[in-house]
């Protein structure tokens, strides 16, 4: 990311100047570019990183053979993570619980919110299959006594609830735990818990450094006139309006 830096580094020099705009033409921010030296290892490390952390395992096999860089998890454990995650995305619940334990018995037994989480929704997945009897039964035994022990879970508890006393739920107020957004978010949950156990980030380096830039830029619009990236799928330097 030398570009990142040089904006920082220009950050820098500006603080200690007049309050009008440098101009920066776009051949002297290339010429910078050009002389930041960046390691290739270090660009295959973050694709790696990116590749590993997003669970593209044939992707990553691939990436290890043609640059020879080496990912830090044994690449198998990935389908194993992924399976997971499918597994609540497709509103099978139990069976990611099972996968999951079958991974590492410790990630549900050492982390109750995701536990409770899961087991939410599964609540969920019974209310939208309109198994109202069998809901409120589950609701009753696997729920309400970590409610009981925990405020925001019986906050939680009685918001999923709450979806049972409306027959259209695009009437109701919490109708959006039905929306597959609610499956994705759980599954993240699970995807980041199963990366901590493996002592690797949660989350991959590439798009922190993504937002790094663009608040570097914004940091920097405010002193200077400079080829910037405006949109960072395309990452074009569009010359400054001056």
């Amino acid at each position: 990311m030398s570009l990142f830096w040089i904006v920082i580094r220009h950050l820098a020099e500006f603080e200690a100047m007049a309050t009008s705009k440098k101009v920066i033409t776009r051949e002297e921010w290339e010429k910078k570019l050009n002389d930041v030296k960046i390691r290739k290892s270090d660009m295959n490390k973050l694709v790696m990183n990116f590749l590993v952390t997003e669970g593209y395992v044939d992707a990553a096999e691939k990436f290890r053979i043609e640059s020879g860089t080496e990912p830090d998890i044994d690449l198998a454990t990935i389908t194993d993570r992924m399976a997971v995650k499918k597994a609540v995305q497709s509103g099978n619940v139990e069976d990611a619980i099972e996968k999951v334990n079958d991974l590492n018995p410790e990630i549900l037994d050492t982390n109750p919110q995701l536990f409770f989480h899961l087991q939410q929704q599964r609540l969920i997945e019974l209310i939208r299959n309109g198994k109202v009897e069998e809901a409120l039964e589950f609701a009753q035994e696997e729920l309400a006594p970590r409610g009981e022990e925990n405020q925001s879970f019986l906050e939680e508890l009685e918001r999923t609830v709450a979806l049972l006393a409306f027959e259209d739920v695009t009437n109701c107020p919490v109708g959006e735990l039905l929306d597959i957004s609610q499956r994705l978010k759980t599954a993240s949950e699970v995807n980041a818990a199963i990366l901590s156990s493996q002592s690797h980030e949660k989350d991959p380096k590439l798009p922190s450094l993504l937002k790094m830039l663009m608040w570097a830029q914004n940091q920097l619009d405010e002193k200077a006139a400079y080829p910037r990236i405006n949109n960072i799928s395309t990452a074009i330097l569009e010359d400054p309006s001056v």
